[in-house]
């Protein structure tokens, strides 16, 4: 919870802490694979572990910790985007189309324009196509920490226009890995799953409220996706848009489930992904791999893509919906750049089109690359145009939040009253 105003934050509760681990487990990743621990650290993570396998026939996939990590802690996580993603879009600013018509333009930019120049930097490579969305994601916890980094003097509209933007954005992501990158799909399984959720809808509609009721029907559900072809950290998010909102006494098993999530997802879950998956293999690796059409259409998107796409959408949905900017033009591209650190969900989808063979390289050089870029150059130029603004009162996005969910509205919030 956010601390009330006048009262000091502690170093778990400020936007910035989850992106102080996440850069400590990538750097962790680091020196575990290029260290004398890097041969064992990589059988540890891909070594079948007592002979395992989940899936049937060419759907199979061997049992290893990586996957452990991947397809299941990670259901963990997209649970908690997708509790977030339900409360905004029933309670909170999502629920107003028209208030939320910018960040949902400026994420469809942002994910359309990356995507297009990665597909034209790797346009004489057909086998690298299947890369096009890696640079379609912006990582939550790194971008928002990073924001908070200028600490309270950026403007409260800008940090939930990036917060907004980067949900819609997780959402995005997820029906691009949901249609995209299920492949052997699996009749029966599917079906079962179908069945789960309907089942867990139901519960819903009947007015069932234990957590641990909806938690139990999604561990099912999660076992029937991760033999269908589906990705499994789909049953996540399907999990979360059947937790009830609301119970009779007018208390939320929903809020009360994200709040639970919250610390595990950001200090936990998230710092081990990047443990298993942000780092990179130096020996060996030279100037080709930096160079590679899959790095440079990666890191282009992010740096470039980004900023583009997410800045042109806004301005024009500005002008149709005739609803004003969170910021002036320059804070909102240099916002707009800070989107382009891809972090988390961009190694996810990497690893989703990839997998962890020679590939993973390149998409790992063009994910910490492109990330980096956009965060130090976003970071300079927000700071700039924001030097000479007075502080607010409060350093994290919790009262903004609270704000905008009382409102209904996404743009020009600060936590003081509207005149």
């Amino acid at each position: 919870m956010a601390a009330a105003q006048g009262q000091t934050t502690s170093w778990w509760d400020k936007d910035t802490t989850p992106g102080y681990i996440l850069i400590a487990a990538t750097v962790l990743s680091f020196i575990l694979l290029n260290g004398p621990t890097g041969e064992a650290f990589h059988h540890l993570l891909e070594d079948q572990i007592a002979g395992l396998s989940v899936g049937f026939g060419a759907a199979a996939h061997a049992v290893n910790l990586h996957l452990i990590i991947n397809d299941a802690l990670m259901v963990i996580f997209f649970l908690y985007v997708g509790l977030e993603l339900k409360r905004e879009t029933v309670e909170g600013p999502f629920k107003n189309p028209r208030e939320a018509a910018l960040p949902m333009a400026g994420a469809i930019g942002g994910m359309a324009v990356p995507a297009l120049i990665y597909v034209a930097i790797n346009l004489s490579h057909p086998e690298y196509l299947r890369g096009w969305a890696i640079p379609a994601a912006t990582d939550i916890a790194f971008a928002l920490g990073v924001m908070s980094l200028l600490g309270p003097r950026v403007p409260g509209g800008l940090r939930l226009f990036l917060l907004a933007l980067a949900i819609i954005d997780d959402l995005g992501a997820i029906v691009v890995i949901a249609l995209f990158y299920s492949t052997y799909l699996t009749g029966w399984a599917l079906g079962g799953a179908a069945a789960t959720f309907v089942i867990m809808l139901l519960m819903n509609r009947g007015g069932v409220t234990n957590l641990l009721l909806y938690w139990a029907m999604g561990l099912v559900l999660w076992g029937f996706m991760l033999v269908s072809g589906v990705h499994a950290t789909i049953a996540g998010v399907l999990t979360a848009l059947a937790v009830p909102m609301r119970d009779k006494a007018g208390g939320s098993p929903l809020i009360t489930a994200e709040h639970a999530l919250k610390r595990w997802v950001q200090f936990a879950i998230m710092p081990i992904f990047a443990l298993a998956n942000a780092g990179v293999v130096l020996h060996g690796a030279g100037v080709d791999a930096l160079l590679h059409p899959i790095a440079l259409g990666i890191s282009a998107g992010l740096v470039l893509g980004k900023p583009i796409g997410i800045t042109l959408a806004a301005l024009v949905a500005s002008a149709a919906f005739r609803q004003p900017l969170p910021g002036t033009l320059m804070q909102v591209i240099a916002t707009a750049m800070l989107a382009g650190i891809g972090f988390t969900m961009s190694l996810f989808i990497g690893n989703l089109a990839f997998g962890a063979g020679d590939l993973a390289t390149p998409v790992r050089f063009g994910v910490l690359g492109g990330s980096l870029i956009s965060a130090l150059v976003g970071l300079a130029v927000l700071w700039w145009c924001c030097r000479k603004l007075a502080p607010r009162a409060h350093a994290t996005l919790g009262p903004e939040e609270d704000v905008a969910e009382a409102r209904g509205v996404i743009e020009n919030i600060d936590a003081s009253p509207r005149r």
